[in-house]
């Protein structure tokens, strides 16, 4: 049995999904370790998954209050976590970062138990930070990584989960003059400013390309209505919700994606195989999106707009550059599509594997 622990926002549970669902196929009895947060992203997950709901805190949130009760909500959860692994011992568990991963990966280490980490960024978040030397293996999803000295990796890619695998490599409609779906994502939490910037945008847009996209936009429920409204002032065709369950769908329907560089997403875009517009968030912890850009980038697969100099005007021009060139468009797909590892599960699994018969 294995268990995963993570939690905290999609960037984490899409890639501990993929790899429950390789642990599955490979025989394996699975157990996900989260906290109530993170137990709102497990539909997902397959069923034979046993999901294990414990208290997780963080000092990065609330005030002095929240802060003080903290320490006491992480023992609460380690010691749920201790009891449970010593009914049921995992011979290995594995941690996708995120607060909601501590009380397990803490237990963990108490009960002597093999232990690795899987860090999705190009920078170590604050979790995967704390274990990074205490692990018996560090996997990379995006390379080159910054890690502390002395601490070997492997870079196995980032999982994407099986609805992702299936439409690996699609077929790419070029854009032309028919109508063309353009996909707006600001990540599983959701961006104000890429959603609000996109709608502004196709005002800059020529009338003949407004006619032809059709757009499915990710906006906060705080957001939706606003947003909706500015799309329909331009005449758009647009669909706003705050989550789209079909991501992969509509990914691989897609002419040209703008999103994040959240690394679920940049793994998404890669292994499907599609244009793209990445806005960093700026806020990100050590700037680790701008490093998850960096591939898509240097391979010309993506623009990268910074969040500072994002603006309606050069959202629009830089959708007009891709979208009025089909043999560009198409160039930028493929480019993507090298940078693509839909072997990344496996490879993880493989190491999950080996890291657990060492004991």
């Amino acid at each position: 049995m294995i268990t995963i622990a993570a939690g905290g926002t999609g960037g984490h549970m899409f890639p501990a999904q993929a790899l429950a669902e390789e642990m599955l196929r490979r025989g394996w009895r699975v157990k996900l370790s989260t906290d109530p947060r993170g137990a709102r992203y497990t539909g997902g997950f397959p069923d034979a998954v046993d999901i294990e709901v414990v208290n997780a805190s963080t000092f990065a949130r609330g005030g002095i209050k929240a802060k003080l009760v903290t320490p006491f909500q992480i023992l609460r959860g380690v010691w749920a976590a201790y009891k449970s692994m010593g009914r049921d011992r995992p011979m290995i568990v594995a941690g996708f970062g995120g607060y909601p991963a501590v009380p397990a990966m803490l237990a963990a280490g108490l009960r002597k138990i093999p232990r690795i980490i899987h860090e999705q960024n190009g920078v170590l978040g604050r979790v995967n930070g704390l274990f990074v030397k205490r692990v018996h293996a560090v996997a990379c999803g995006t390379w080159p990584a910054e890690l502390p000295d002395g601490v070997k990796a492997f870079h196995t890619g980032n999982p994407v989960r099986g609805a992702v695998l299936e439409r690996a490599g699609a077929q790419y409609i070029p854009p032309g003059d028919w109508p063309m779906s353009l996909l707006v994502i600001g990540g599983s939490q959701g961006s104000s400013i890429v959603a609000q910037t996109a709608a502004d945008a196709m005002a800059h847009l020529s009338e003949g390309m407004r006619d032809n996209l059709r757009v499915a936009c990710q906006a906060r429920e705080a957001d939706g209505l606003d947003v909706a409204e500015t799309f329909a002032r331009t005449g758009v065709d647009a669909e706003i919700e705050p989550f789209f369950t079909d991501i992969p769908d509509r990914m691989s329907e897609a002419q040209l994606i703008i999103s994040r560089s959240g690394a679920s997403s940049v793994a998404d875009i890669s292994v499907i195989g599609r244009p793209s517009i990445l806005i960093p968030y700026a806020a990100a912890t050590a700037d680790h999106q701008n490093a998850n850009a960096r591939g898509l980038a240097a391979a010309d697969a993506a623009i990268v707009i910074q969040e500072a100099a994002l603006t309606p005007e050069v959202l629009a021009d830089c959708i007009s550059k891709i979208l009025t060139s089909d043999k560009g468009a198409v160039q930028m797909a493929h480019s993507a599509l090298s940078e693509g590892k839909p072997e990344a599960a496996k490879e993880l699994a493989d190491l999950v594997e080996h890291t657990a018969q060492k004991g």
